[in-house]
């Protein structure tokens, strides 16, 4: 996949181990193998995105296994569908979901995330894919480049998704429901408040093909019940009593929870 120089929005050149620009902007490829084209002044924070805390909990509770079904899913609609070419993950994390996607269908890979601290560790651990640290607002890659865009758990970006996907292109969008991980909450909580949860979208400049339910049962032990807490949002609400409790639980048994919405460019 083409990059563009997220200064100036010109074409970017392989240089021996550095992207280049026509106007000279430069940009390394770490040794792990990304490259980073976050610019200061997209970054609302240090360190966006997640922590390397969060990164090793996801990829040591994703390797485990638990959340297989969810990619599974990914690789069996995107063969029903025929998808080939191209792939761009949006909010990628440490790699997982797009990886599997990738190998099972052939296709060419590029993961992009706001952490630096995930795109790294998916460099270094998954070789011969493009991985990029940049924001989702403005992904430095050429109009109408990717095939399929996937965005799971992470945030749907209409206008740049639709700037990005080949015309006829798709985009899979992974959605938690209002039902997702009710074991996890309900000891990290003293009261559990539903909210009104749209899983179904719409996505302006999309048009939606299906949608799929998916959800499924699993049991975490020891450190992998923390881990669990860790790769979600709830590690930055949990109060001291529900890290007490939740210290205190060495098997839980819980239910992902999901929405897959495929949608196609209109």
């Amino acid at each position: 996949m083409n990059l563009l120089c997220p200064i100036c929005g010109e074409n970017l050149n392989l240089q021996d181990r550095r992207y280049v620009c026509p106007k000279n902007h430069s940009f390394d490829i770490a040794r792990q193998g990304y490259v980073n084209l976050l610019t200061v002044e997209q970054k609302h924070s240090r360190c966006p995105g997640d922590t390397r805390l969060q990164v090793l909990s996801r990829r040591e509770f994703l390797d485990g296994g638990f959340y297989a079904p969810i990619a599974e899913m990914l690789i069996q609609t995107a063969r029903e569908l025929g998808i080939s070419g191209t792939v761009l993950d949006v909010g990628c994390g440490e790699g997982y979901y797009c990886v599997k996607l990738s190998q099972a269908l052939g296709l060419s890979l590029t993961g992009v995330d706001i952490s630096k601290e995930a795109v790294r560790f998916a460099a270094g651990k998954y070789k011969g894919h493009q991985w990029l640290c940049a924001t989702a607002a403005h992904i430095p890659v050429e109009d109408a480049s990717a095939d399929l865009i996937t965005s799971l758990f992470a945030l749907t970006m209409p206008e740049e998704f639709h700037r990005i996907v080949k015309p006829g292109g798709y985009l899979f969008q992974v959605l938690a429901a209002q039902d997702h991980l009710l074991g996890l909450k309900s000891i990290i909580y003293d009261q559990l408040n539903f909210k009104e949860k749209d899983t179904i979208p719409e996505v302006p400049g999309f048009e939606r093909v299906t949608s799929i339910p998916i959800r499924f049962s699993f049991t975490v032990e020891g450190a992998q019940v923390q881990n669990l807490l860790s790769m979600t949002p709830h590690v930055f609400r949990i109060g001291k009593e529900g890290a007490q409790r939740l210290a205190q639980t060495q098997r839980l048994t819980d239910t992902a929870s999901c929405m897959l919405n495929v949608y196609r460019r209109a």
